[in-house]
């Protein structure tokens, strides 16, 4: 079986505050929970700037609206959201745009990991998740999106995505039945 890591993408405060959903965050941690347990890498994924954002194009639609803007250093809202923290020995990789690959050393952390086969939490369905799972896709890792460890802000878009679109190029599974057969996979 190809070597997998768990991806938990864009859970930092201010983003999970966007996106009230109260079973959320305690479905994410049995999913970290299961990961730990199995030996499995968890990888955080998080979006970040330099101070004073050099990264960030006006002509981004996305995050052109914070380019220039101070943002102070060690800012709460872009903290990893305590119910879901890293522990010792987790990885912590910083994007700069949607995609978890882009500006970030995620393919390098993968490839030297012998990691093949990435399973997608995160939110936004619609942002993080599709451009990572797309640029995964193309980078030839077998992919796993754990549906109701991902959220999105329009649940339409989330089904449509995780029914119609994900499966295409990633097995969809939920967090507890992932959990099981990952638990399954030890004995």
């Amino acid at each position: 079986m190809p070597q997998q890591a768990l991806l938990v993408m864009d859970v930092q405060r201010s983003i999970v505050a966007r996106y009230p959903d109260p079973g959320y965050l305690p479905r994410l941690g049995a999913a970290i929970d299961a990961a730990r347990a199995a030996g499995l890498p968890v990888i955080y994924v998080v979006v970040g700037f330099r101070p004073g954002q050099p990264e960030i194009s006006v002509r981004n639609k996305m995050f052109g609206r914070l380019a220039g803007v101070a943002m102070p250093a060690g800012d709460e809202g872009t903290q990893i959201h305590p119910d879901v923290a890293p522990a010792q020995g987790d990885i912590i990789v910083t994007k700069r745009r949607v995609s978890a690959f882009a500006g970030s050393d995620l393919d390098m952390v993968l490839r030297a990991g012998g990691i093949e086969h990435l399973v997608l939490t995160g939110i936004a369905t619609s942002g993080v998740v599709l451009s990572t799972l797309r640029q995964a896709a193309d980078l030839d890792f077998a992919l796993t999106v754990l549906a109701d460890g991902c959220l999105d802000n329009d649940p339409e878009v989330h089904r449509v995505l995780t029914e119609k679109v994900f499966p295409v190029q990633a097995d969809v599974t939920t967090v507890a039945d992932w959990a099981a057969a990952t638990s399954a996979a030890l004995w």
